[in-house]
């Protein structure tokens, strides 16, 4: 069964990311107040704030969790120009009759960007850990942490160009792959080429390449997300765009190519276009297993999809959230979340999967 609820955040301006934690009971959101709220689930009072604090002298774009291997720690990214990463301190004394908070300190600020860093996401739990972030530069930035008991100490390790403003980026889960990163761009200028491209390690000539670039895609990229691979013998990429485009990336460089310092080489296809939401699309978001794709748009909707045996991609379930709201509820911010509406000053979560199981 599908619910709706409505989160009062308290956020003094629009909200611009929301991201769940990676057993989904924790929850942060980010904003242009530059400051940063954690939710905790519990089933009696639903989600409450357990932290709220100013992280950036500027908007913050995106907020992400770390693997909780790693411990409690988010990284967030902003206009400011800067990305930071922060760590909880658990606070083991609670106020009778209230709710305990938790401190989060910074535990470093990453400032090598010369312009406002777009997106920042934490590489998969095999790789280390390992940070990468994004430019309206052009630029990517690989970081990694000397000691993953002293978080304060981060190494830039690579940095690269990718010749277009860079608005969102995403790791390939893939453990039998090497390292892979796509990368979207926000470029209005159609005559620009492809905005998706795609970059892997080189393990001989230890630098990040550019393998692919998806031409078929021409305008503005707000969000990419690779498919967690459980066993597929191909990669799926979702891109948020003026549609949602599914792709298969299979790899058809003969076996061993890679052992041999050779680079990837894909058939690229498109597996699904949609134009449900009838408005830009600005987040996506895959399920653990990469079987069912979240998006949401202008249109207040979230839509999950999922392929069928003869892979083809339909739409499961349509949400929406209560149309009982106040029209200020109901404004759609140009960044939506995968499971959320965000609003000015409200967070809109669904439950959804009970629905698309």
């Amino acid at each position: 069964m599908f619910v709706a609820q409505t989160i009062k955040s308290e956020h003094k301006d629009l909200i611009h990311d929301v991201s769940f934690d990676y057993h989904g009971r924790r929850m942060a959101t980010c904003s242009s107040d530059q400051t940063v709220k954690v939710w905790d689930f519990d089933e009696a009072n639903g989600w409450q704030c357990t932290a709220s604090w100013k992280t950036h002298t500027g908007s913050v774009w995106r907020v992400t969790w770390a693997h909780p291997e790693f411990g409690q720690v988010l990284a967030t990214c902003s206009f400011d120009r800067t990305a930071a990463v922060w760590e909880e301190l658990s606070s083991d004394s609670s106020v009778r009759g209230g709710r305990s908070t938790n401190t989060w300190l910074k535990r470093t600020s990453l400032v090598d960007s010369r312009t406002s860093v777009t997106d920042v996401r934490f590489a998969p739990k095999h790789l280390g850990l390992q940070l990468a972030t994004c430019s309206a530069d052009g630029v990517v930035r690989i970081y990694e942490a000397v000691d993953v008991m002293n978080l304060s100490n981060w190494q830039l390790q690579f940095e690269f160009n990718c010749n277009l403003s860079l608005s969102c980026l995403s790791w390939n889960t893939a453990r039998m792959h090497p390292p892979m990163i796509a990368v979207g761009s926000d470029d209005p200028n159609q005559s620009a080429g492809g905005k998706v491209q795609i970059y892997e390690y080189n393990e001989t000539s230890h630098k990040w390449q550019k393998v692919e670039t998806i031409f078929m895609v021409t305008e503005p990229v707000h969000d990419v997300r690779f498919a967690p691979n459980l066993g597929r013998s191909y990669h799926l990429l979702a891109v948020a765009s003026r549609d949602l485009t599914i792709f298969s990336l299979k790899n058809i460089r003969k076996e061993g190519a890679n052992n041999s310092g050779g680079l990837s080489k894909f058939e690229i296809r498109q597996v699904g276009g949609f134009d449900d939401h009838e408005s830009l699309v600005w987040r996506v978001s895959w399920n653990i297993t990469g079987t069912i794709l979240a998006s949401s748009g202008d249109d207040g909707c979230v839509r999950l999809w999922k392929a069928n045996y003869l892979d083809n991609w339909k739409c499961i379930s349509v949400l929406k959230a209560d149309s009982n709201a106040s029209e200020a509820e109901r404004a759609v911010i140009h960044a939506p979340s995968f499971s959320n509406t965000p609003t000015l000053g409200s967070v809109r979560y669904n439950n959804s999967y009970s629905n698309a199981s």
